[in-house]
């Protein structure tokens, strides 16, 4: 009897032209935005660092609309994510603002890089186990955003990068570190974009577009930062006793029921009460 079954309910080994040209088109952004940085082109290197973050989303929810997942693109997805979004970004403030720092600029570059290869190849390890509501740790996007983000703002207005260059340094080497933690943070999966919406919604919507490209630059980057310090927040909230287990190291079974007992008691304590 042949394994076919067994295949069929995972992804297919086939190579899918659709999701694959949106990775592709993210890893392109990835390298543009290393090379553009290399001649002082840091507004195009950040911009090209967050266009490579709308097609990384975009490839995944194409195989699945399309129904062509496969092995394939989810290994060629995980090597183009640590271009665009791990190389990319530690190349482009090392550019900018780090190269002045001598070693101590380069090791915070890597220390980004290698946070990043390390989360993920965790991620793609607890992918079938992990709560899909949750992220365990900071997702390397939002890390590369972060960066990128800093990069941008300081580039357009003005501020040179060797002014900066500590400042840099600290949140470069933090969001690294942020990635390989326990700290949790919201996927936003558990989201219906299916379901239907108030016409207040659509409203706060239009008027965050808005807000964004008054100053993407600030408001891009504010939003990510404020993403990133979220995590500590709220895996701190959530648990009874802070433990080593909660920040670093593998999480063993008690601190993840602790944590998802405490979100379960939460959502039922806003549920309302029916009446009789």
């Amino acid at each position: 009897m042949s394994n076919d079954s067994s295949n069929t309910s995972g992804k297919s080994r086939g190579i899918y032209l659709l999701p694959n040209l949106f990775t592709t088109a993210g890893l392109f952004s990835g390298f543009y935005a290393i090379v553009a940085s290399m001649n002082d082109r840091f507004i195009e290197a950040a911009v090209a660092i967050f266009i490579a973050m709308v097609f990384d989303g975009l490839d995944g929810r194409v195989a699945r609309m399309t129904n062509t997942e496969s092995d394939f693109g989810a290994e060629f997805d995980s090597m183009a994510d640590i271009v665009s979004f791990g190389m990319a970004p530690a190349l482009v403030m090392y550019n900018y603002a780090l190269a002045d720092l001598g070693k101590m600029g380069w090791l915070a570059a890597f220390v980004f890089v290698a946070g990043g290869a390390l989360r993920l190849a965790r991620f793609n390890t607890n992918l079938g186990s992990s709560d899909k509501n949750f992220f365990q740790g900071l997702a390397i996007p939002s890390a590369a955003a972060i960066v990128a983000g800093l990069v941008w703002v300081g580039s357009e207005y003005g501020i040179k990068g060797g002014d900066i260059g500590g400042i840099a340094a600290v949140i470069t080497i933090c969001a690294g570190l942020l990635m390989v933690t326990n700290f949790r943070y919201h996927s936003f999966k558990d989201v219906d974009w299916k379901g239907k919406v108030s016409f207040l919604v659509i409203l706060v919507i239009v008027l965050a577009f808005v807000v964004v490209a008054t100053q993407p630059s600030v408001v891009l980057f504010s939003i990510f930062f404020l993403y990133a310090l979220s995590g500590p927040v709220l895996t701190i909230k959530n648990v009874k006793k802070l433990k080593l287990g909660h920040i670093l190291g593998d999480n063993d079974d008690d601190d993840d029921a602790d944590f998802n007992d405490n979100e379960e008691k939460k959502k039922a304590a806003e549920k309302p009460e029916k009446e009789d």
